[in-house]
């Protein structure tokens, strides 16, 4: 039973990436998803996150407007676009899995009340 992301790589400022969160194991039907992230000397943060049911989803002010998370629980992922980015997207991404039987307003949830962690990728923005 685990998450894998994947996706990260060096990019140019004002490129894009997609990274995706795949689950072994499990079915992520029943739990929202979230994406943090965590660069060099700083504290991991939230960056966007997805319901169980897909309905609802947010984005950190950093990120909206640039960033959409999405799912496909048919190939059991989820994916989060990011576009025009930029040196300060640097970090490694991780994303984690909650346990939500009923969809419900997209929120982060501490980090430990995740039941899931994926490995992480690391994106690097170049200027």
């Amino acid at each position: 039973v685990q998450l894998q992301a994947s996706g990260g790589g060096l990019v140019q400022a004002g490129g894009s990436l997609r990274l995706s969160c795949a689950a072994s194991g499990f079915t992520l039907d029943f739990y929202a998803i979230a994406w943090f992230r965590q660069a060099p000397g700083k504290e991991r943060e939230g960056v966007s996150c997805i319901s169980s049911g897909g309905g609802s989803t947010y984005h950190a002010d950093s990120v909206k407007g640039r960033f959409t998370i999405s799912r496909d629980n048919a190939k059991n992922r989820v994916y989060l676009q990011m576009n025009s980015l930029k040196p300060e997207d640097t970090a490694v991404y991780y994303c984690a899995a909650e346990f939500q039987p009923t969809d419900r307003t997209a929120y982060f949830s501490s980090w430990q009340e995740y039941d899931y962690w994926g490995q992480g990728t690391l994106v690097t923005v170049s200027s």
